[in-house]
């Protein structure tokens, strides 16, 4: 069965494996014309020309010969092939690997060879959208906002100087190839005394992830630089992809309601109802080079999923993002959420999500909207978030993205998407959109 696999198309084994029976096929003939060329000069009747003929088959008719000596050379060829498999392969097989090592081959040709996806965003939404599309493609790049002030992130960020790490940590272990225990490893938190109700503002480890007291350390021995101690988790735990900071620099958050009030924080700010207008401080932060390049590069750029005011817009926000967004070749797709969140986004239907989205960056920032259009799954009982209603066009946007609408919710949460139906919606549609511009190039040449 792993022989067979091995011969499978994309594994990239079966062209050398031609050459090497090629290259051994001329020696055969070199040899047998060698053999030919010995026999000839021999006389008849003596002991080495009846060597050689008992080794050729002589005594045996034509046909015969051929044929015990093709079955013996792929008697030969299946046996040598598949020792010679296992005894440069089984090195490489750890213990508890759960699949052969030629299907962890196969899948990294197959995954390599995925289209350039670039996803923006942070929370929950980015970190199932990260699950999904790490199945189809390894050219992944998570551009993670760092505006997070709450939790253990916001004590390590007020305590060490370091952005929050807390989507980041999110969305690597999402990426990671043995995700469910590196997911089980990062999101562990130390238990909180129970004399301390707070989470991570005890003593000590209180309250604290495994994954996020990674990461500053990691930062502290590459000398403070973040991006840095970022890209050396991302090698360290085989990350399918790269996630990347969209800057170094830590950003905090603030609101302004329709009533006039100012709320700052993002911790504050996710709870707050009749949002009106985000911004950044500090202003003229950089992007990251990493996000930039990414950007210019991606076949396809991915907004969202996740809170609208907190996780995504965010990134959004740097000037340097949005014009790079602006000026990338590749679609952008915004993943409207499944379900409108308590506080900032409660009463949202899709067409004020996208507005607001618009509103706050620049209009044809969007060029399609994936929205869903399943509402038969659970309902969670606990708090006020309802689906997001389907009402479309926005009123007075130009130009208008394009609408698609697909079963992306989670069948058991109607809070959340299924990650594999998402990634596979996404890819649908950047199919289409691909055709959609070809034929729009071919119609204008």
């Amino acid at each position: 069965m792993n022989l067979r696999r091995w011969l499978t198309p994309g594994i990239g084994v079966k062209r050398w494996l031609l050459v090497v029976f090629l290259g051994l096929l001329l020696l055969a003939l070199a040899f047998a014309h060698l053999l030919r060329q010995i026999g000839s000069g021999l006389e008849p009747g003596g002991l080495p020309g009846t060597f050689i003929d008992l080794v050729t088959l002589q005594f045996l008719p034509y046909p015969l010969r051929g044929l015990i000596v093709g079955v013996i050379g792929v008697g030969l060829l299946a046996v040598g092939g598949y020792r010679a498999m296992r005894s440069m392969t089984d090195p490489l097989r750890t213990s508890d690997a759960d699949q052969p090592l030629v299907e962890v081959i196969y899948q990294k040709r197959f995954l390599a060879r995925g289209p350039r996806i670039v996803a923006i965003g942070g929370g929950t939404g980015l970190s199932t959208l990260l699950r999904g599309l790490k199945e189809h493609t390894s050219n992944l790049t998570a551009v993670v906002t760092v505006a997070d002030d709450g939790g253990s992130s916001g004590v390590l960020r007020t305590e060490l100087g370091i952005p929050p790490v807390g989507d980041i940590r999110n969305c690597i272990a999402a990426l990671a190839d043995a995700e469910p225990l590196m997911n089980e490893l990062l999101q562990y938190r130390f238990p909180v005394a129970e004399a301390d109700p707070t989470t991570a503002d005890g003593p000590g480890l209180a309250g604290h992830a495994v994954g996020n007291l990674l990461l500053a350390a990691m930062t502290a021995i590459e000398g403070g630089d973040f991006e840095e101690g970022v890209r050396r988790i991302n090698r360290i735990l085989a990350v399918r992809g790269q996630v990347v900071p969209v800057t170094a620099t830590p950003l905090t958050l603030h609101a302004r309601c329709r009533d006039g009030s100012v709320v700052d924080g993002q911790s504050h700010i996710m709870l707050t109802p009749n949002i009106e207008r985000v911004w950044l401080t500090p202003d003229g932060v950089d992007a990251s080079e990493d996000a930039l390049a990414a950007i210019a590069d991606a076949e396809l750029i991915v907004l969202g999923p996740g809170s609208l005011f907190t996780s995504l817009l965010p990134s959004l926000l740097l000037p340097s993002i949005k014009d790079a967004l602006l000026a990338a070749p590749a679609p952008r797709i915004y993943v409207c959420n499944v379900a409108t969140q308590d506080g900032e986004t409660a009463g949202f239907d899709l067409a004020a999500h996208v507005e607001a989205l618009v509103a706050h960056t620049a209009p044809g920032l969007v060029d399609v909207v994936l929205a869903n259009n399943r509402f038969d799954s659970r309902i969670a009982t606990d708090g006020s978030a309802e689906t997001v209603r389907l009402n479309w066009p926005p009123a007075d946007m130009q130009p208008v993205p394009r609408l698609i609408l697909d079963d992306v919710v989670n069948a058991d949460n109607a809070r959340h998407h299924d990650p594999a139906r998402l990634a596979a919606a996404i890819l649908r549609a950047l199919e289409a959109e691909t055709a959609t511009r070809r034929r729009t190039v071919g119609r204008t040449a």
